[in-house]
């Protein structure tokens, strides 16, 4: 069975640190340099691109595709701050189809809409103690289960507030508390930048877990 994962967006690894863990070899692909990508490999170049340039390759060694479209489109912080960016689902759904592996798109809950009967991941599901993060999985050639959602047995704080007493933090814009994510994700190579766009890597590490469960034939 093929063991590479292909990451999309991968930004500085949150993913790809799940998907290794899950016992892949995992190669990034990023629009922007990422100097602190931990993955098996890295290529920088516009997503949907090189899947039409290197399809050969990708068809002969990669078992399925994560990708993990900018989710500041569908953010509601960015719709507060009236800020322009591409919406790119879509385009990297159809690309991703068009190619006829197995995917997983992640992203958050204001793409819901554009996504197909997503299945929604909660650090609490994975004993995270002070992470939420809502994200949301929509598979293409296989189905995920939905995990059962735990009660939130703490508080999440406000933006802009320092977390006390064991409170969730929500790891977004300029959020205080790095080091706590760091911590609790296993992530000490990311800064602030890279938490903020991750996922944990907790949640892919289900998520590749759950492929190899499923048995799919590529």
């Amino acid at each position: 069975m093929k063991r590479t994962v292909l990451d999309l967006y991968c930004c500085q690894g949150g993913a790809t640190a799940g998907y290794q863990a899950a016992g892949y070899t995992v190669v990034g692909v990023d629009l922007n340099d990422q100097p602190r990508y931990i993955g098996d490999e890295f290529w920088q170049s516009d997503a949907i691109s090189f899947l039409a340039v290197h399809r050969g390759w990708i068809l002969r060694e990669v078992a399925f595709i994560h990708a993990s479209p900018p989710c500041q489109f569908d953010s509601d912080c960015q719709r507060i701050q009236d800020n322009d960016h591409p919406d790119l689902i879509e385009p990297t759904r159809q690309a991703l189809e068009d190619l006829g592996l197995p995917f997983v798109i992640e992203n958050v809950g204001g793409a819901v809409p554009k996504l197909r009967e997503p299945v929604m991941l909660c650090g609490a599901m994975f004993g995270l103690a002070r992470t939420y993060r809502h994200r949301y999985f929509s598979t293409g050639g296989w189905t995920l289960p939905q995990p059962e959602h735990p009660d939130h047995a703490v508080p999440q704080i406000k933006l802009g507030r320092s977390a006390l007493n064991g409170e969730a933090i929500q790891a977004i814009g300029n959020f205080a508390g790095v080091g706590i994510i760091r911590s609790e994700w296993g992530v000490p190579w990311m800064n602030r930048d890279g938490i903020r766009e991750a996922i944990p890597p907790q949640y892919a590490e289900w998520v590749g877990r759950q492929f190899l469960a499923a048995e799919v034939t590529v």
